[in-house]
Formats: structure tokens, C-alpha cells, sequence
């Protein structure tokens, strides 16, 4: 296990953006556990770490949650580290930017799309931002640049080696005008029913580097909220880089939450939160909670692809989503079997969303501490809770199979 040492956003940010942020209340870099990815060749020890759109939280208003950013010039970062000796070290930062030279942020995209924007005070509106990214998936190609998955969209976005944004891939019903780089509506428009902040939230890339695994973290809004909340069943992506088309679309389905984790209530709390690939038809998935989580390996190729089916139409009742016994339906789903609990481990953070194998025994895993945000002093600084951001590795206990 390491843990990476407090260093304030703003030493990080404005040593690649000088004077991007003025005051960073006291908030230290976090985050980082978003995604995880490990170079196959690199040493082992050696990992990029992504984090998310950046410090936010939710204050209530006149009986209203609202959105708040703290940082709101704070833009989603890439981060080469090094682990050694229990302690992250960042070796290079690399921001997220538009071609335009101006850091994306991580502001919310589209009014009455996305949740409004607030400072810290959750008193003045912030604006909306078209470019805004809350990134949760991470890959790098062999060639350097690298893709991310974005929960906003929810969507996929291409950057080069610099981290500057090069397009971003959006379902076919979700408008975003007024960005500084190309948007393509190629991703199926169900997927504009994603809930706020349960977008595209797992990304792996096959080893033979032609296709993209995107995972939704939660079941869609479909054909409503209440489905939503009832249903075990969310959907992984398949995209073809060379021709920037969806190639397929699979059911996965979580397990009931009451044996997961019985101290929580309610299926929305199980999420899919991080994609790994093994072979170019097999992937681990990270299935959790905030304090239980577990990987699963699954196979693509006896799974049913839903892509152009009945189930991508809105209209089409009952939805996937609805549906108690998919199988009933027909719909082979992504099948299950499990590498290893997690929660079983002592020591284990909460809340694990970035995975990565490092080698066919090798797993890492990471938390995201969500910038350790609590309660604002007097000052208008952070005290937060002592959360750290952590990266573990663990030792299977056999080479992982590759279908």
C-alpha cells in the first residue's frame, strides 16, 4: 500500500498552468484513484492515475442540494507516478486542455442537463461550461495519447500525448455546442437517460489496442428514475478507435446489494466503477459499494450484443432495465466470475474505483479520497477528514485465465 503526500492543488496545477488557480482553500491534490493504468513494459511500479472533475460536494439550500465547486479553475489531471517505499510520488502532471490552450475544467456542461454549478458557499452560480470533463476512465495507447471516460456526457474523449482534447464522443440526443474542440454524436442516444454523476465511469482498452470497453456505472433513468433505482442491470460499451463507431453493447448485471453489502440499502448504491482488460474478448470489472467491492472477470463472446436491438429504443417497454430475468428475454448477459473480494483484504480504502493489471498476477487497485473534502473554516480553508489518496497491489492467486 502507498499513500500520496499532501501537496496543494494549487503548487500543481499552476506549476503546469501558471496563476490557473488563485485560492485553493487549503484543498490538497486528490482524487487520483478515478482511474489507474499500468504501460505494459513500464516497471511495475510505475502507473498513470487520473482524477476526477476535481473538489465538489453538495450543500443544502432552502431545502435544495446544491452542486458546489470549491476550485472551480481546477482542471482534470493525468498523473505519472512512482510508487516506492509506501509513498506516491508524481513524476509529471499532465492537465486536460482545449485546443484552444484553455484548461477544460471540470464545470458542468449543459443547464437543466447536469446539475447547476455553485461556489463553495453554495450562494453564487457558477457558470456552465461546455468543455467541462468529470473524468472517471483512463487508458493510454501504446502511441501516447490517451482516452478518458467522462460521467457528464456521458461520453468518451481522445486526447493527444500533451493531454489536449482532440474529440469527444457524445450520445446522439445530447446537444453540446459552444466547446473548442469536435463533438461527434455517434454513441447511442439512450444513453442521455444516464443519472447526473452516474455516467461512463470504467474505460479499458484491448490489448491488441483496436477497441474500447466503456462501462455506465448505474442502470439508465428507462424508462424513469424509480426503474432506476430498482434495477440490477447497467451496460458496457464496445467502440472501434479506427472508425469511431459503437461495435457493441452488453448487459451486466450486479449482484443483489442485500449479499453484497448488507449494511446498505437500495440497488442504486451498487456501481460499476472501473474496466481492466485481460484479453481482447475478457475484462475485469470493479463492482462496489463506498466500503465493499469486488472484481469479477467476464467474457464477451457468449454475451448477447444489444447494439441496434429494441433495447436501445426508448420507446420499448419493458425496458433492459426493468427487465427481473433478462435471460427470460432472451439477452445472455456478460458472465460472472470472481477474482477477488476485495473487501476481504485488511486495510483497504473506501471507495476503490481505479483498477489496472499490472501482470497476469498482479492487480492494482486505488481509491478516490474525493480530494478529502469536508467542512470550510472560518478562513474559507478545508478541514477535512484525513482521507488520503492510496494505491495498493495485490498478488493473485494465479494467472489470470485469457479467453
Amino acid at each position: 500500500m502507498a499513500t500520496l503526500p499532501d501537496v496543494p492543488i494549487s503548487a500543481v496545477q499552476n506549476a503546469r498552468l501558471p496563476g490557473s488557480v488563485q485560492d485553493d482553500h487549503g484543498i490538497m491534490l486528490g482524487g487520483l484513484g478515478s482511474d489507474l493504468w499500468h504501460t505494459p513494459g513500464d516497471p511495475a511500479n510505475e502507473f498513470w492515475m487520473l482524477t476526477d472533475r476535481g473538489p465538489n460536494g453538495e450543500t443544502k439550500v432552502a431545502g435544495q442540494e446544491r452542486r458546489t465547486f470549491p476550485v472551480p479553475e481546477f482542471t482534470p489531471t493525468i498523473a505519472r507516478v512512482r510508487v516506492d517505499g509506501g509513498i506516491i510520488s508524481i513524476l509529471d502532471t499532465v492537465p486536460i486542455l482545449g485546443p484552444s490552450g484553455d484548461p477544460v475544467t471540470g464545470l458542468s456542461n449543459v443547464e437543466q442537463y447536469d446539475e447547476e454549478p455553485f461556489d463553495y458557499m453554495a450562494r453564487v452560480r457558477l457558470p456552465y461550461r461546455p468543455t467541462g470533463l468529470d473524468t472517471e476512465g483512463l487508458v493510454r495507447t501504446s502511441a501516447g495519447d490517451f482516452w478518458v471516460a467522462d460521467e457528464y456526457g456521458p461520453s468518451i474523449v481522445h486526447l493527444n500525448a500533451g493531454g489536449v482534447v482532440q474529440k469527444r464522443f457524445v450520445p446522439q440526443d445530447v446537444n453540446l455546442f459552444g466547446t473548442d474542440y469536435a463533438v461527434s454524436s455517434t454513441l447511442p442516444g439512450i444513453y442521455a437517460r444516464r443519472k447526473p454523476n452516474r455516467g461512463f465511469e470504467g474505460l479499458a482498452l484491448s490489448p491488441d489496442e483496436r477497441t474500447l470497453y466503456i462501462g455506465l456505472q448505474s442502470p439508465l433513468a428507462n424508462p424513469d428514475d424509480r426503474t432506476l433505482k430498482s434495477s440490477r442491470v447497467t451496460r458496457i460499451l464496445a467502440f472501434d478507435i479506427a472508425s469511431e463507431q459503437v461495435i457493441g453493447e452488453y448487459a451486466y448485471r450486479f449482484e443483489p446489494v442485500e449479499q453484497f453489502d448488507p449494511s446498505e440499502k437500495g440497488l442504486d448504491k451498487m456501481k460499476l466503477s472501473a474496466l481492466s482488460a485481460v484479453s481482447n474478448t475478457s475484462l475485469l470489472v470493479l463492482e462496489r459499494t463506498d466500503s465493499v467491492a469486488r472484481v469479477y472477470q467476464v467474457d464477451l463472446t457468449p454475451a448477447t450484443n444489444l447494439l441496434g436491438s429494441g433495447w436501445d429504443n426508448p420507446s420499448l417497454q419493458p425496458s433492459l432495465e426493468a427487465m427481473n430475468d433478462p435471460a427470460g428475454a432472451g439477452i445472455a448477459e456478460l458472465p460472472k466470475t470472481l477474482v477477488v473480494d476485495l473487501a476481504g483484504l485488511s486495510g483497504m480504502p473506501a471507495k476503490l474505483e481505479g483498477i489496472a493489471l499490472v501482470d497476469p498476477v498482479t492487480l492494482a487497485v486505488a481509491n478516490d479520497n474525493d480530494f478529502d473534502i469536508g467542512k470550510f473554516d472560518k478562513n474559507g480553508n478545508n478541514v477535512g477528514k484525513g482521507e488520503k489518496s492510496q494505491l495498493l497491489t495485490i498478488t493473485l492467486t494465479g494467472p489470470l485465465v485469457q479467453p
